[in-house]
């Protein structure tokens, strides 16, 4: 589950940071994470955030304080990691904006920031295998097996076991 928790966080605050530039905006995505209509969280919250998860996750999986720090420490770098992209894509929204609103539709510079924000959803992308491996390496098998256990409830989506078919 810590594995999870490193993914969750990483990838939950990626998303969020990459969906800005295309999505509603950063105060909808920020209700989802808890700041409603207090706008993005800071530095000190999503740490905060991040050693609450991985307390709650560490006492699912048994794990030792050592990789409990370890595993914070993952998701802090990596959400660190990517916090710049968060900007360039709340830029790339706005260029966005500015091209499909012009008098004329210069479809090469639309192409051009497809292209950008693709790099940037690779960058990410590769950012957070790197996390989710290092926090793998982390748990004993024993543990790993825990987390494949636990996600493995999740086929199908989050309701999935309260579905009855």
């Amino acid at each position: 589950m810590l594995a999870f928790l490193a993914v969750a966080v990483v990838a939950g605050l990626t998303g969020n940071m990459l969906t800005t530039a295309f999505g509603q905006g950063f105060a909808m995505h920020a209700w989802h994470a808890g700041a409603f209509m207090g706008g993005p969280l800071t530095p000190a919250q999503i740490d905060d955030r991040i050693d609450r998860m991985t307390k709650h996750m560490a006492i699912e999986l048994d794990a030792s304080p050592d990789q409990q720090a370890k595993i914070a420490s993952i998701a802090k770098a990596a959400v660190n990691d990517l916090r710049p992209l968060h900007e360039k894509a709340h830029a790339a929204r706005s260029q966005a904006v500015t091209l499909l609103t012009a008098p004329s539709i210069d479809r090469s510079a639309i192409e051009r920031l497809r292209v950008e924000q693709i790099g940037l959803a690779e960058t990410a992308s590769k950012r957070i295998a790197q996390a989710v491996a290092d926090a793998s390496e982390t748990l004993n098998p024993d543990q790993r097996r825990k987390v494949a256990d636990w996600l493995a409830a999740f086929d199908g989506g989050p309701w999935a076991r309260w579905h009855r078919g």
